[in-house]
Order: structure tokens, then C-alpha cells, then sequence
């Protein structure tokens, strides 16, 4: 797969520099997908990030990809929720940990949201 990313992103920065408008290039199905996915979560008003696995950030930095506060960030940090390393005095986290505690953290905000609802069917708060 990375010889098919190599090549493609090749094909891009070709077609990019030899274009003056529209820019058309053929990706490989793999490139394809991920350009779409990339393309929809920006539709979708997501913010992204692109950086390396192994790439360290503050958890000032952390903070602000989790969308909560740097004290929230070190008290997931402190629970072992939030993987981490420290350098000398300061804590790293990698950009890794943080994708991998989204992937997790999903499952249980949706059954969060669905106990939720459940209580507001009881009490008769829906509309």
C-alpha cells in the first residue's frame, strides 16, 4: 500500500505543478477512499490533522485535538485513559494514543447518549 500512496501522491504533486485549473489525476482505490473520507469529514465541518503516528504533542496540544480542557486532558493522562510519556518534567503524548482514545471512547458515548434517551422516554421529556 505504501508503494500505491507513494505513487499516487507523486501523481498529484505532478498533475499540481503542470496544472492552471482543474486538476485531474487517477488514484489507486485505497487513495481514492481515504482522499474521500477526508473530503466528507470536511463537508461534515470537522477539523483534521494530519501528522505521523509517532508524532508527540503537549497536553496543552492534546487538549485541543480532544476538544476539552488541558486539566481534563492530564486527569485522563492520570487515570491511565490517556497514554503518555515524560520528558524530564514535561508530559508527551502521542498522536497515536489520542486517535486510540477516540476509537475507544465512541462506543461508550453512544451507549452514554442511548441510556440517556432511554431516561427521557421514562420521564416523558421527549417531544
Amino acid at each position: 500500500m505504501t508503494e500505491l500512496l507513494l505513487r499516487d501522491a507523486e501523481a498529484l504533486h505532478r498533475a499540481l505543478a503542470t496544472s492552471g485549473g482543474e486538476v485531474r489525476v487517477a488514484f489507486s482505490r485505497e487513495t481514492a477512499e481515504l482522499v474521500s473520507r477526508l473530503l466528507d469529514a470536511r463537508v461534515r465541518g470537522e477539523d483534521l490533522v494530519a501528522a505521523p503516528r509517532a508524532a508527540e504533542v503537549t497536553p496543552t496540544e492534546a487538549a485541543v485535538l480532544l476538544g476539552m480542557s488541558r486539566p481534563q486532558v492530564r486527569k485522563l493522562m492520570d487515570r491511565g485513559l490517556l497514554e503518555f510519556r515524560k520528558v524530564g518534567t514535561h508530559h508527551r503524548v502521542r498522536v497515536s494514543s489520542i486517535r486510540a482514545f477516540l476509537e475507544n471512547e465512541r462506543p461508550r458515548r453512544r451507549e452514554a447518549l442511548a441510556e440517556l434517551a432511554a431516561v427521557q422516554n421514562e420521564l416523558g421529556l421527549t417531544e
